[in-house]
């Protein structure tokens, strides 16, 4: 009997070494050799070094000077150990409620009627880092407004970190809210004397 079970635990050992723990470790090393800043979660510092956010996960901005995000429906909000969606089903009276309301606050803030789908629809994972540069564009008055400087500014600061689809054809152009309010900061500490 000794002599059947033997294989078996021979190769539940090596295949345990092989893919438990040498895959993982040659894929991190390639990963940390090839792309570092992605592999290391894309963090980004403040001039001090302090990380703030990450480039690949949505975090709250609520001040009107900022871009604001998508709606979260991780946790509490935004909350990376509770991400996902909402589940609620286009039926959903919870839901409608919700839209309602954020539409409501969202065409309060920025004057504009017409909301792109993206400015009151949480994204699947409720962590989505980016928005549409329609949204994007729709919070340009609110936010030249909230930091004295004149659309043009805001406008060129968000064209100007509008990505493209991947390749040239996968998925749709995106703005990341997090880096476009970085660069908001910096041009309006360049425009002020």
């Amino acid at each position: 009997m000794l002599s059947d079970i033997r294989p078996a635990i021979v190769s539940t050992i090596i295949f345990t070494l092989a893919l438990g723990l040498g895959y993982p470790l040659v894929i991190t090393g390639i990963a940390q050799l090839a792309f570092p800043w992605q592999a290391n979660g894309s963090l980004v510092r403040d001039a001090a070094g302090h990380v703030i956010g990450s480039a690949l996960l949505g975090q709250p901005f609520a001040k009107p000077q900022y871009l604001h995000p998508r709606p979260s429906a991780a946790g509490n909000g935004y909350d990376p150990t509770s991400s996902g969606g909402s589940n609620y089903g286009p039926l959903s009276a919870d839901l409608a409620k919700r839209v309602k309301a954020d539409a409501a606050a969202i065409r309060a803030s920025t004057g504009h009627e017409a909301l792109p789908d993206d400015a009151v629809t949480a994204s699947g994972s409720g962590l989505d880092p980016d928005i549409s540069p329609a949204y994007a564009y729709l919070q340009a008055d609110r936010i030249a407004r909230a930091r004295g400087e004149p659309v043009a500014l805001v406008d060129s600061v968000i064209a100007g970190h509008v990505q493209g689809p991947f390749l040239g054809f996968i998925g749709q152009p995106h703005v990341n809210v997090l880096m476009t309010n970085l660069a908001l900061d910096a041009a309006g500490a360049k425009a002020q004397p």
